[in-house]
């Protein structure tokens, strides 16, 4: 364990002096690669306004998304209707969602937990 601490420890040194090393400029490559998307001047006003218009946009896509998951739970009933005609296939898709949908949210939080089923620290 303690080896497995002091490989990490010295990957972790080495990559600490990799980014001191180039952090700069691939920092300023990125900003040249992306200056379509930097407003001028970049100013905190503007961030307020863009900000601003972020949350209002998003506030508007409501509606529409609410309209599509409703014609996606309308295509689950009828797929829930029509069961008996299901294949294999799609049961087995189903049922790779649902581990999926398990892993994602409770797996998830354990994780974020620290790995404990009851949130302590033992």
């Amino acid at each position: 364990m303690a080896s497995r601490l002091q490989q990490l420890q010295s990957r972790a040194v080495e990559v600490s002096k990799f980014v001191s090393k180039h952090g700069c400029a691939y920092y300023k490559d990125l900003l040249e690669k992306n200056k379509q998307h930097i407003v001028q001047p970049p100013t905190i006003e503007k961030c307020q306004e863009l900000s601003k218009q972020l949350f209002y946009t998003r506030l508007a896509s409501i509606p529409v998304r609410c309209e599509s998951f409703w014609k996606e739970f309308d295509a689950v009933k009828h797929i829930w209707r029509n069961r008996k005609d299901l294949k294999i296939e799609d049961a087995g898709i189903a049922a790779l969602f649902g581990l999926e949908s398990y892993a994602w949210f409770c797996v998830g939080e354990i994780v974020g937990r620290g790995c404990t089923f009851t949130g302590y620290y033992v």
